[in-house]
C-alpha cells in the first residue's frame, strides 16, 4: 500500500481539505444528473461509489476523528447505502500508513529518542494504520512488542475536525440539526479520550486485570515506562484478524468458542463492571494461534450511569417490557417519551420502542442464540430502515448514553454474525 509522507496538521490545511473533497462531491452530482437527463432510469449506485470513494480518500489522509466517524459509521450497516459502508470498512483494518522518516519524527517529538536508541529493532513499516494511529513491531531484548504511534496533530483538531465533518455527516444521516449535535458531542468526548494515550495505558491494564479470568480471552501486556501521552509500547499479539479467520474455513465449535469468548468479554464488561469496550470493529481483536480472543485496544472505553444503566438493563432482562406503565416509566428515565408528549405521542412512542426493544433483546431473552440466522438482522435492519423515515423519529429522543451502547451491541451482534456463531447468553447477566 503507498504510504503518506505528510499529514494536514493545522485548521487550514484540513479545512481546505474538507473544502476541495466538497467540491469534488458537487461534481459528481453535476455528472450524475447530467448523465440521467438521457437515461431518466438511472439509479444512485454510481453516484454513491464516486462519493464513497472521494469521501473515504479524503478522511483516510486527513487521519483522526474525521477517519474515525467513517469507521463508526461502516458498523451501522443500514444507515449507509452498500458503497460507502464497503469503502469505509477499510478504516477497520487499513488506512494508508504514514511514511516510515514521518514516523522517526513523531516518534523523536514525542519521545526526544529515535525508535532505534530505544528498541533493539524497529520495522519502519506499519503492520496496521487505523483512525488514530498506527502500529509497528519492535523488539527489545528478546521480547517482540507492537508499538502504537499516534498520528500528528490528530489530539488537538478533533473539535475542529467534527465542525468540518458535520455537513457530511448531515448529509448522511439524516438526523435534525439537534440530534446530529447531541450525536456529535458524545464522540467529541470519546475520541478526546481515545487520543490520550497516558489514559488508554491505565484502562488498558485495568480492563484487562479485571477481565483476566475470562474463558479463551487473552490481553497483551503494557508498558508504561515506554509509553507516552502519543506512544503505546504493548507485547505483540499473533494472530489474525477476524476477515483473516474466517478464510481459513474454521469448524463451527470453533466459531462458537471465539463467539462465546466475545459475548462473554463484552457482556461481562457491562454488568460487572459498568464500563465498556465501545469500539467493537474487527480491528481490535485477534484470534490467536491457540484459538483464543486477542483483545488489543482499550482505547474507547463508554461508562454507564445507574440512570441509565438500570432503567434500559430492567427493559431487555426482566418482565418489565410486558407492563406498560412501567416501560413507559423506563421510556421517560431515558428520554425517549418526554414530559411535553401528547397522550396520542406516547401511545406511538410506547409502542414503536417497545417493538424496537424486544426486537433488540432477543439474544438476551434467549439463553441461548444463534447469530448465523440472517432473519433477525433483517428484521432489525428493516426496522431501523421504518423508522428513519418516519417524521415523527426526526426530533432527537434518548440519553447520550445510547449512541455508544447502541453501538457497542450492535456492533457485537455483527461480529458475532460474521462469526456465524451460537453462543449463550445468559453466562453474565444485568443486575437490575
Amino acid at each position: 500500500m503507498k504510504t503518506q509522507k505528510s499529514i494536514p496538521t493545522t485548521k487550514v490545511e484540513r479545512s481546505a481539505k474538507f473544502v476541495k473533497t466538497g467540491i469534488q462531491i458537487g461534481g459528481n452530482y453535476i455528472k450524475h444528473y447530467s448523465k440521467k437527463l438521457f437515461n431518466p432510469e438511472m439509479d444512485r449506485e454510481q453516484l454513491n461509489e464516486d462519493n464513497a470513494t472521494d469521501i473515504y480518500k479524503s478522511l483516510s489522509e486527513l487521519k483522526g476523528s474525521a477517519l474515525k466517524i467513517a469507521q463508526m459509521l461502516s458498523m451501522d450497516k443500514n444507515i449507509l447505502p452498500k458503497s460507502y459502508v464497503d469503502k469505509f470498512t477499510q478504516s477497520q483494518y487499513n488506512a494508508p500508513p504514514l511514511s516510515g522518516p514521518l514516523i522517526v519524527r513523531t516518534f523523536t517529538k514525542n519521545f526526544g529518542k529515535t525508535p532505534e536508541q530505544i528498541f533493539d529493532t524497529f520495522n519502519l513499516t506499519s503492520s496496521n494504520a487505523a483512525s488514530i494511529g498506527q502500529v509497528h513491531q519492535a523488539t527489545l531484548k528478546g521480547k517482540k512488542l507492537a508499538i502504537k504511534i499516534q498520528y500528528p496533530g490528530v489530539g488537538d483538531s478533533i473539535s475542529s475536525d467534527l465542525k468540518l465533518v458535520k455537513p457530511f455527516a448531515f448529509r448522511l444521516l439524516g438526523m435534525s440539526e439537534r440530534e446530529l449535535s447531541i450525536y456529535i458531542k458524545e464522540v467529541e468526548e470519546r475520541l478526546l479520550e481515545e487520543t490520550d494515550y497516558e489514559l488508554e495505558v491505565k484502562r488498558s491494564i485495568q480492563f484487562s486485570e479485571a477481565c483476566k479470568n475470562l474463558e479463551d480471552v487473552v490481553f497483551p501486556q503494557y508498558y508504561p515506562a515506554l509509553s507516552g501521552k502519543r506512544i503505546i509500547t504493548m507485547d505483540w499479539i499473533e494472530g489474525l484478524h477476524l476477515k483473516e479467520f474466517l478464510q481459513t474455513n474454521p469448524s463451527q465449535q470453533l466459531r462458537n468458542k471465539i463467539g462465546q469468548a466475545l459475548w462473554d468479554f463484552y457482556n461481562f464488561q457491562q454488568h460487572e463492571l459498568r464500563a465498556v469496550h465501545a469500539d467493537p470493529h474487527p480491528g481490535n481483536f485477534m484470534i490467536t494461534p491457540d484459538k483464543k480472543l486477542g483483545v488489543i485496544d482499550f482505547g474507547c472505553i463508554k461508562e454507564m450511569p445507574d440512570d441509565f444503566y438500570n432503567p434500559f438493563f430492567a427493559l431487555i432482562s426482566t418482565d418489565v417490557i410486558n407492563d406498560k406503565d412501567k416501560t413507559i416509566e423506563a421510556f421517560r428515565k431515558l428520554d425517549m417519551i418526554h414530559a411535553d408528549d401528547t397522550p396520542e405521542q406516547i401511545e406511538f412512542y410506547y409502542k414503536s420502542y417497545r417493538e424496537m426493544i424486544s426486537l433488540f433483546a432477543k439474544p438476551y431473552t434467549s439463553g441461548e442464540f444463534d447469530f448465523s440466522k440472517p432473519d433477525f438482522f433483517e428484521q432489525l435492519y428493516m426496522y431501523g430502515e421504518k423508522i428513519s423515515k418516519m417524521p415523527e423519529f426526526k426530533q432527537a429522543r434518548g440519553v447520550k448514553h445510547f449512541i455508544y451502547v447502541n453501538r457497542t451491541n450492535f456492533g457485537l451482534y455483527t461480529i458475532l454474525h460474521e462469526l456465524k456463531a451460537t453462543v449463550k447468553t445468559d453466562t453474565f447477566k444485568p443486575h437490575v
